[in-house]
């Protein structure tokens, strides 16, 4: 041990009669604690981590080019449908998106839709796209990572 042991007598058994106050700290049982505690989280760390292991297919498709003018539809939060920037009755809808997107059926129309609208509100809407021809109804969001 960490004893001092300069000019002190020794006992009859052998073992000095005053021993002084040693005041260094002994670092080893520290640096042993502080290795194990640090291959405990070395190993504890990957396993807190909740993943599940998914080995995605590649694709040879190519990526789509954004439209110059993508064709909006909107459903106000007071049931009010508007096609781009322009606001119309529902019944008008069709025609105003055909002139929207010149009569073309295969473009792809961007429902967006206010929080306050219900589900079925939003599906109406979409079922009158379905019904118009309109079978690539893409729903624009915000995005939640900002």
């Amino acid at each position: 041990m960490a004893a001092k042991l300069g000019g002190s007598r020794l006992g009859s058994r052998g073992v000095p009669d005053d021993l002084d106050v040693v005041s260094e700290i002994n670092v080893t049982p520290f640096i042993d604690v502080m290795l194990v505690l640090l291959i405990i989280f070395m190993v504890a760390a990957p396993l807190a981590t909740v993943d599940i292991g998914v080995e995605l297919p590649a694709t040879a498709a190519e990526p789509q080019p954004r439209p110059d003018k993508p064709a909006f539809v909107t459903v106000k939060a007071d049931l009010t449908i508007a096609v781009g920037e322009d606001t119309m009755a529902r019944d008008g809808l069709v025609t105003a998106l055909d002139a929207a997107t010149k009569g073309r059926k295969d473009e792809r129309i961007y429902l967006r839709a206010d929080k306050a609208v219900s589900y079925g509100d939003l599906m109406e809407v979409m079922n009158t796209l379905r019904n118009a021809g309109y079978l690539k109804v893409a729903l624009v969001g915000l995005d939640g990572r900002s």
